[in-house]
Parts: C-alpha cells; sequence; structure tokens
C-alpha cells in the first residue's frame, strides 16, 4: 500500500465526516476502479440499440405441460384415452413411449381466445391471460436432452453439461451493472428447496468469477446478516486491512479471478449492509401493489413476493434477476395427478405474473425491462400408464414454449407451431440456441461479439451460433 493511499485512507476514516467520509473513500475507490477499466461491473454500452436494460428472467423448475397453458390442441380432447398416432421424426425416449401402449390425455382446462392478438390461453391463467397482448410466445422449441439435469443445463446455461456460463453471467458480462450496492446478476429461489443443478445453472463458468449469480433466499431475510452489528467506520477500517493483504496476495499472479471477485464482494457486501438493507422491507409498498401480485392468497404469496422483490431490483438497476418457482415434490414434473397439480401450479403464479407485468407496465418500466417465462422441457400428451386413475404427463425435449414481455419483443406475435398433439414442431424445429440469440439480441448484445477466449477457443451462449427470431422482434 502506498504512503499516498494509506494516508488519504486514514484521512477519511479519522475525520470528523464520519460516514460522510466513507462515502467518499467509496466513490473514490470506484471512479479510480472505472478509469482504470478494472471494475468488471461497471456498465458497459449495448452493442445494438435496444430499449431493454434490465431482464426478469422467470424459470419454471420440472417441465411445464405446453398443451395444458398456451398450446391449444382440440385433437387431445377427441383421441382422450386412446393411443396416440404415431408422431413423426422424434428419436430416443419419446419415439419409445410413444410406440409403447399409452393414452391421450386432454387438457385439464377449457381454452378461450384473448386479446387483439387472439391467443389461446388455459382458463387456469385468467391473470396472465390479461396481458397476451404484451406477450410473444415461441412454439415447438427443442432442447437436447430429454431428461431434467442436462436439460435445465442447456436452457439455462446454452451447454447441457456443467461447466458453461449462464445465461445471467453472459448478459451481465456484456453490460455490467447499473448498481454497485447489489450484485449485477441476483437469483431468487424457491423457499422449498434447491434447484436441480445447484449454483451451476447460475454459475460464471468459464467467465470470470465477478459475473456469477449470487442466490438470496425468500423471505423477510433474502440475506443473512444483511444489517450490521459492527459501526461501520470499524467494519471500513477491518475491510481496508483485508483488502491490502489480499491485493498484496493477487500481486504477481495472473489466475487469481475468484480471489478478486471474493475482494469485490466484500465491498459488495459493505455497501449492501450500508446502502440496500430495506430491500425486503414492502412497507412502502402500496396495498393496492401487494394484493396485485396476489400476496393475499396463501398459495400465490410466496411467488408474488419473489416476483414484487425482482421488479425492486431492476428499479434499481441490478442488470439481471433469475426467478426460480419449482422445487423438491412441486417441480412442474407431473408424471401423475396432472389434472390436480397443474391447477395448483397454476394459482401459485398466475397472478403474481400477471401483477409483475401490470406493475411494470404502469410504472413505465416495461419497454426497459425484458421478460423471459421458461421451463426446461415441455410435456407429451399421453401417459404410458394404463392403470392409474390419476394420470400424468411425461417429459418432452421438443415440445417447450417459451414467451417474452417488454422492450422490443413485438408484442401479440407468435412464432412456430407444433403438431396437432404438440409433440414437437409442425414443421422446422427451433434450436435453444435461437432463444438465446434472441434474448441476447433483445438485451442489445451481438452473440457473435460476445465471446470468452477459453480452452483455445472462443465460447459464446450459442456455441456454433443461434438465428435471432425476427418474426417476435420490433
Amino acid at each position: 500500500m502506498s504512503i499516498e493511499l494509506s494516508s488519504r485512507r486514514r484521512f477519511l476514516l479519522d475525520s470528523y465526516l464520519g460516514m460522510g467520509g466513507i462515502a467518499l473513500l467509496d466513490m473514490l475507490t470506484a471512479d479510480t476502479a472505472r478509469a482504470a477499466g478494472t471494475d468488471p461491473l461497471a456498465p458497459r454500452g449495448q452493442h445494438l440499440p435496444r430499449k431493454a436494460k434490465n431482464c426478469i428472467f422467470i424459470f419454471m423448475e420440472g417441465g411445464v405441460s405446453q398443451m395444458d397453458l398456451f398450446d391449444h390442441k382440440p385433437m387431445l380432447t377427441r383421441f382422450a384415452g386412446k393411443k396416440i398416432p404415431p408422431p413423426r421424426g422424434t428419436v430416443g425416449e419419446i419415439a419409445t413411449f410413444a410406440a409403447a401402449p399409452n393414452r391421450v390425455i386432454p387438457p385439464v382446462a377449457g381454452f378461450r381466445q384473448h386479446g387483439q392478438s387472439g391467443r389461446w390461453m388455459s382458463s387456469l391463467l385468467p391473470h396472465m391471460s390479461k396481458h397476451v397482448d404484451d406477450m410473444a410466445f415461441v412454439h415447438g422449441i427443442k432442447v437436447d436432452n430429454n431428461n431434467h439435469g442436462p436439460a435445465v443445463y442447456h436452457t439455462l446455461t446454452g451447454s447441457q453439461f456443467p461447466g458453461s456460463a449462464s445465461v445471467g453471467a453472459w448478459i451481465t458480462y456484456g453490460l455490467g451493472s447499473e448498481n454497485r450496492d447489489l450484485p449485477g446478476f441476483v437469483v431468487l429461489g424457491d423457499r422449498r428447496g434447491a434447484t436441480i443443478g445447484g449454483a451451476g445453472v447460475w454459475g460464471n463458468g468459464f467467465l470470470p468469477a465477478a459475473y456469477q449469480g449470487t442466490l438470496f433466499r425468500n423471505g423477510g431475510t433474502p440475506i443473512i446478516d444483511l444489517r450490521a452489528k459492527t459501526p461501520a467506520a470499524e467494519q471500513r477500517k477491518e475491510l481496508d486491512l483485508l483488502q491490502w493483504m489480499n491485493r498484496r496476495h493477487i500481486a504477481g499472479r495472473t489466475e487469481a479471478s475468484e480471489l478478486e471477485a471474493r475482494v469485490a464482494s466484500y465491498e459488495l457486501a459493505f455497501r449492501m449492509q450500508t446502502k440496500a438493507s430495506d430491500l425486503a422491507d414492502f412497507a412502502s409498498e402500496s396495498e393496492a401493489t401487494r394484493r396485485l401480485y396476489g400476496m393475499e392468497d396463501p398459495m400465490a404469496e410466496p411467488f408474488g413476493r419473489q416476483l414484487l422483490m425482482a421488479r425492486r431490483m431492476v428499479e434499481r438497476g441490478v442488470r439481471f434477476v433469475k426467478v426460480l418457482h419449482g422445487a423438491g415434490g412441486d417441480r412442474w414434473d407431473d408424471h401423475g395427478d396432472v389434472a390436480g397439480r397443474i391447477p395448483k401450479h397454476c394459482r401459485e403464479i398466475d397472478q403474481p405474473v400477471g401483477g409483475l407485468l401490470a406493475d411494470l407496465k404502469s410504472r413505465g418500466m416495461l419497454d426497459s425491462t425484458l421478460v423471459v417465462w421458461l421451463s426446461e422441457m415441455g410435456r407429451t400428451p399421453f401417459d404410458n400408464n394404463l392403470v392409474t386413475d390419476k394420470p400424468g404427463r411425461d417429459h418432452n425435449q421438443y415440445g417447450l414454449c417459451v414467451w417474452m414481455a417488454g422492450g422490443n419483443v413485438k408484442a401479440g406475435s407468435t412464432f412456430g407451431e407444433t403438431d396437432d398433439f404438440s409433440i414437437r414442431a409442425a414443421s422446422d424445429e427451433i434450436p435453444m440456441r435461437d432463444v438465446h440469440a434472441t434474448i441476447l439480441d433483445l438485451m442489445g448484445l451481438d452473440q457473435d461479439r460476445l465471446t470468452m477466449l477459453h480452452a483455445g477457443r472462443y465460447k459464446k451462449l450459442t456455441d456454433i451460433g443461434g438465428r435471432v427470431i425476427r418474426e417476435i422482434t420490433a
């Protein structure tokens, strides 16, 4: 540590200004880092002129049944209880399931058309149905694996194998963050348990460690010890000593991104304690806002709390918020009793999601916020268990449905179509990398410029490259 730097810090920390001195020190440190180009989360410009500056990424874990929510298929009712006709173009488990004895399961609820776009939606989604003219749907997306773990990795990192960077890490790497008092990439977990794949699905992979997601708990205390127990001035002195020791260790080492991320995390934790401790305090939110998110309904309240927190975060400049729904026995993995489980899932998410879209729109934030809703796979229209009186649906890597809203999304549009039984795309299949390319484009990032040299080649989220789905972009 230089004498000049040491003297400056001592002056600031010991002066009568107290917290004002600490704030000044923080600003000086930040300004110096940004000027030197060493702040990994400094805001960076978009490659492409796009409206969206932040992203709320809503992930339904377990494999959502597309034909029970968004993909209206009258043939399922016509063939109810009968064996499905042989589907074309499927291989692996889906082909085996379809060839074995099976019975078609009709939708668990009726469908109606909504909005000027005439979008068919399940009657189980009355709140989301009000916003169909703000949404764009993509049907018939194919993921590379028919099992949960690899499919979750594929949809959230672009690869079915652990070790790749997640969507949120790529976007934060490309754009930085607009708020230095909160992480640039936040994950809001389901209170009922851990996600499949663990922290790897919001990890940084081969990107610098600063871009990994930070998990917040669902509840009144999203981060343990968020409220400081030590006076700020004393904490600042302890951190300065720790930072000096860490920086001394880093000097002369070329591969130190994890330690550098840890150093940055100490500083971030300090700023969060001093400036962001009220994040989970909803006292400032009106009763009408809390009702909008369904927080008066015990079943909807937990997810409503997550989405309200997500809105508060993007309002404060957090770049990417991933919101998880479904854990343990409450995942959307409905192999049995689909008629009983789907209504429960929908009640948990419908009003919160509809409330989020309404809230963003009323605050003028929908244009600057990209909302993405997806799962890791779709489901089959049939069941192979012919003896149960509570049938369910199996995994279907060919039938994923995704919707987006906000920013430069072409509101009310649809791209892709599945066959008569919602098994796979009716024509050309849509690879997941096309969805990732579209998300990056909507955030103002060019997939071919957003790269990282790793293991001798330039890696990117879309790997060999994806087609931006211009049919759903404005």
